[in-house]
């Protein structure tokens, strides 16, 4: 799952960065709003984490403009405004969750979790794709009942692939959703992964769409 954090304030958006990175999340971050604006409109992410006191436009502003181009992304705000007033205007420009500063780290993971539930449309926290079960909230697999090890990164592939099968995950999307910004991509990472993630369950698990990028089928009888 890929975050776009929008701090300014570097020592919290850094240790941030490594907390959301250490719960096994992808996480981009950005300090004004105006590049924030321009990253929601031209990237994919699932979640934004907003501040709303941002250089050269402020939070509430990102949040009505993503809001009048149609972006349905959840948005978490994250703000040290705390006046009901503040909160009412937050809500009702766009946001799907409002968590005032200063706040409980592991409060924030659960609220993150929970939102990107509901935008995939999952009351629960585990994923069932025929005889896996994957539970991103502990980020634990297993398969036919049997604990499966993965990489952080293969983790989140196959979140990605079974969250939406018989749909077709782009190469770049995948790889979007993977890496950060910065981070160094080796030209053969992606196949790397689904190499191991077949060998790991098995080989039929995805498909190669060649030229555009990978799908899981349909458990049979779904």
């Amino acid at each position: 799952m890929r975050i776009l954090l929008v701090e300014d304030d570097l020592s919290l958006g850094d240790g941030l960065c490594i907390a959301l990175r250490r719960e096994g999340f992808t996480t981009d971050w950005l300090t004004d709003g105006v590049q924030a604006l321009q990253a929601v409109t031209q990237e994919a992410f699932d979640l934004v984490i907003l501040d709303l006191g941002l250089p050269r436009m402020d939070g509430i502003s990102v949040l009505t403009k993503i809001r009048e181009k149609n972006i349905d992304i959840p948005v978490l705000v994250l703000t040290a405004r705390d006046g009901v007033e503040d909160r009412v205007g937050g809500l009702n420009a766009g946001a799907d969750d409002y968590v005032v500063k200063p706040f409980d780290l592991v409060e924030v993971i659960a609220r993150i979790r929970a939102i990107v539930r509901r935008s995939k449309g999952r009351a629960v926290s585990v994923i069932q794709h025929g005889d896996i079960a994957l539970y991103p909230d502990e980020m634990q697999v297993q398969y036919k009942q049997q604990d499966i090890a993965l990489t952080r990164r293969e983790f989140a592939l196959l979140s990605e692939l079974i969250s939406r099968p018989g749909h077709v995950c782009t190469r770049d999307a995948l790889v979007q959703s993977l890496y950060g910004w910065g981070e160094e991509v080796e030209s053969n990472a992606l196949e790397v992964h689904v190499h191991h993630l077949r060998k790991k369950f098995f080989p039929e698990l995805i498909r190669t769409i060649r030229g555009v990028g990978y799908v899981t089928e349909k458990p049979v009888g779904e």
